[in-house]
This record gives C-alpha cells, structure tokens and sequence, in this order.
C-alpha cells in the first residue's frame, strides 16, 4: 500500500523549545508567467521527543496528526549532523 503521510527534507533552524525544533524546508518554484525560477522557503514546527535536533542539522520530517496548534510534523530521522566547533575561552580573547 501506498505511504499516505508527506515527507520533507530540510535544515533545524531553531531548538530552543522542549520538544520541537524548527525546522526550514527550501523549494524551488518556477513563476508561472515569466518562468523565472525563485525559491520558496516555509518553516515547520516539528515534534522531536528525545531533543536530538541541534541547529544546522538535516532531518527528514513526516506528516501527523495535529500535536498542538503549530505542530503536525514529526522528525523522522537526522539525515546529518551540524558539525559542532570547540571554542577554548582563551581563543575567544
């Protein structure tokens, strides 16, 4: 049987909620008269349960029922993770 639920592939743009991330899907679409191709970039809420997300990560992202008033996404998986920079206080100064 066919999957029902849409998928979207797209970058954590914010993780400072328990329990949901945000998270920034980019699609290119073409202006039906002048066909100039523009992008388009929506931003979801999603539910991740374990707070795994961190920002700049890549995630897949399904379809739901509605968990709250925003969210009817949910993250699937981490397709990549945000490399994180280690910063020593002394470097800073």
């Amino acid at each position: 049987m066919e999957e029902k639920r849409k998928t979207r592939i797209g970058h954590v743009v914010s993780d400072k909620m328990e329990k949901t991330v945000v998270v920034a899907v980019e699609t290119l679409k073409r202006h039906p008269l002048y066909k100039k191709t523009f992008k388009r970039v929506v931003r979801y809420k999603a539910h991740d349960e374990n707070n795994k997300c961190r920002v700049g990560d890549k995630v897949r992202i399904i379809e739901t029922r509605p968990l709250s008033r925003q969210k009817r996404w949910r993250v699937d998986e981490i397709i990549t993770r945000q490399e994180m920079v280690e910063v020593k206080p002394q470097e800073v100064v």
